[in-house]
């Protein structure tokens, strides 16, 4: 990232460790809210997956865009994600919420902002994590290897169009995997479900000479 981008990183990272400190209850735990970066740095990334904003109960985000802590119940979205990622691959639907094994395989598991309040959703919008999550998206489009781009619903399209990402045969974009975006496709989306999006990445990604993710879960 440029200076700049590291510069604001850490500010806001120092925020809100103030914030805390003062009584605020905010998510995910201070040491897990560059965890996305750091499982998946810029030289093992291969796919990226754009989420909005972490889990906001206490318990449940851990710094992994639509992944959960082993033992949670697993969320709606991720639930819907599970039923595509069967339906395109022929896996079976994983038992748990925790992505951290898509981390490890080079998918960069991305929240457009990178901490919340506890108890509500969106709360840290205003905060300033869009320049900085941009920055990365313009990193990664970069990157001399192969990286593909899920984008699911207009959060995460608009914040990649806005952070100058080219759409071309790499981005792959439909609605979103929530029980009311799931199934519902509009003139500029197709509906999640249906839209295959774990074996186009790799199709991407073996048509550019690159290997393939892994992408069934325990």
């Amino acid at each position: 990232m440029d200076a700049s981008a590291v510069q604001e990183a850490a500010r806001l990272s120092d925020y809100a460790e103030e914030r805390r400190a003062a009584g605020e209850t905010i998510l995910p735990p201070q040491p897990l809210i560059f965890r996305a970066l750091e499982l998946t740095p810029p030289d093992k990334t291969r796919c990226v997956i754009l989420g909005q904003d972490p889990y906001h109960t206490p318990g449940v985000a851990n710094g992994l865009a639509f992944s959960a802590n082993p033992g949670c119940k697993i969320p709606p979205s991720l639930r819907n994600i599970f039923k595509e990622l069967s339906a395109d691959i022929g896996c079976p639907a994983p038992s748990g919420p925790d992505l951290t094994p898509w981390a490890v395989e080079g998918v960069l598991l991305l929240n457009v902002t990178l901490t919340v309040r506890a108890g509500a959703a969106g709360s840290h919008a205003g905060w300033g994590w869009q320049s900085v999550t941009a920055e990365v998206l313009r990193v990664c489009a970069r990157l001399p290897q192969p990286v593909a781009f899920l984008l699911w619903g207009n959060h995460a399209r608009d914040a990649a169009h806005k952070a100058g990402i080219p759409f071309d045969s790499r981005v792959f974009c439909s609605s979103h995997p929530s029980p009311l975006g799931a199934y519902r496709a509009t003139k500029t989306l197709p509906a999640f479900f249906g839209s295959r999006p774990f074996s186009r990445v790799n199709d991407f990604l073996r048509a550019s000479g690159a290997g393939e993710i892994q992408w069934e879960l325990p």
